[in-house]
């Protein structure tokens, strides 16, 4: 048999269209990216910004008229309840006016009653911290063998926290309430005689707490009047965090709610839980120009006193609010959904081709899905499918990096 060039040009195209089909019957795999269905714990979370608040805060006022001295104290400085604020010089004629007398006395009078109040309070909160340290106590026996949810223990250590929380605010407003009443009488002392030279004596206000100087109000030396504000005081170290939410978040949040705080300025986020979802909702305009109801959602820290003892009142943090937390449940991310037939599917790897599987999917957050039917533990299902894709289409997961 004669070999020429013609048979060889005809050889290689025989060949070239063999290869070509066998190429064709095998298509060169697409890579794609992947993720494995697994078993974990999901958690729906309402995120929003809030700032910080000192929860006690306490304005000292001028109980007398008077010239008021330049105060010398500073925002940042520490007091003690022997620490001098603000010394009063009374003007002589308040003492000779028999109404500024009476009204003076009235105040004490009030100041009285409102000591008497803020003590019974002290014995309420006290009676009801041990109701709910003795419910707090019998739950946390008997949650081991579930003898209560979940739910019913999250919410009786809330309680227990809340209502020890509670006797601090109550003991503060005592303090509080005993310093007014001392500011009274001490202004109806200053209604003597007016030829006698006691009753022109300075008038000098201590301070009521032990804390640190919030904002100096009144700075200057000038004669004010009874009730001015001069001086306002706190304790940093006693925060809580305020929450503003969208109203259909707030119908979802429930006090108790475990929070987290975050981009707050340490390194770690911080822990926390929900005290209360105030009743009210206010309008706010959003920086996109809409009009949107928000509710105040009040969360007192889970940590210790050194862990945030840089944060100081009105910081700003990223808080997430869970509101809903489902344990051992199959979970894929949520860029493997698509909407097909106006089902939820996914396209999953089946033997180094795609496949597509019908599901029903149950909770969601912004980044997972519950998968409740139609997967199981460990099938890969592809991420971030491409038109490209088809049933059938060979396909082969990227490298893991």
């Amino acid at each position: 048999m004669k070999f020429s060039l013609k048979t060889l040009l005809w050889g290689i195209m025989i060949v070239a269209a063999v290869m070509a089909s066998i190429f064709a019957m095998f298509p060169e795999p697409i890579e794609v990216d992947s993720a494995t269905a697994s078993i974990g714990t999901l958690q729906v979370t309402v995120q929003e910004d809030g700032k910080t608040r000192i929860r006690e805060k306490y304005v000292v006022s001028a109980p007398v008229m008077g010239r008021v001295s330049r105060i010398e104290l500073d925002p940042g400085d520490h007091c003690s309840e022997d620490t001098l604020l603000a010394v009063i010089l009374p003007s002589v004629p308040a003492f000779l006016d028999a109404r500024a007398q009476a009204e003076a006395k009235a105040r004490v009078q009030a100041a009285r009653a409102a000591l008497q109040r803020a003590e019974s309070a002290s014995a309420q909160a006290v009676i009801n911290n041990e109701l709910a340290s003795t419910i707090f106590d019998r739950a946390e026996r008997l949650r081991p063998s579930n003898a209560v949810s979940q739910s019913e223990f999250d919410i009786a250590k809330t309680e227990k926290l809340a209502s020890t929380q509670a006797i601090k605010t109550a003991r503060f407003d005592v303090e509080i309430a005993s310093f007014e009443l001392a500011m009274a009488e001490a202004a109806v002392e200053q209604f003597a005689d007016a030829n006698d030279d006691t009753a022109v004596e300075p008038f000098e206000i201590m301070s009521p707490i032990n804390g640190r100087v919030l904002r100096v109000i009144q700075q200057s030396s000038a004669v004010v009047p009874v009730g001015t504000p001069l001086i306002e005081l706190g304790d940093p170290r006693n925060l809580e965090i305020e929450i503003d939410v969208l109203s259909t978040d707030a119908v979802r949040i429930k006090p108790g709610a475990k929070l987290t705080i975050e981009h707050w300025g340490g390194e770690s986020p911080l822990n926390g839980y929900v005290r209360v979802i105030e009743p009210g909702a206010f309008t706010k305009v959003s920086s996109l120009g809409v009009e949107e109801q928000r509710v105040n959602v009040i969360a007192d820290f889970n940590e210790s006193p050194g862990r945030i003892a840089s944060l100081g009142d009105g910081y700003r943090v990223e808080t997430r609010i869970v509101v809903n937390e489902l344990a051992d449940v199959l979970l894929i991310p949520n860029s493997a959904l698509f909407r097909h037939q106006r089902k939820w599917h996914v396209l999953t790897i089946v033997d180094g081709k795609a496949n597509l599987q019908a599901v029903e999917i149950g909770v969601q957050n912004e980044s997972q899905t519950q998968i409740v039917e139609g997967l199981n533990v460990s099938d890969a299902v592809i991420v971030y499918p491409s038109d490209s894709l088809t049933p059938g289409t060979a396909v082969r997961p990227k490298p893991s990096t």
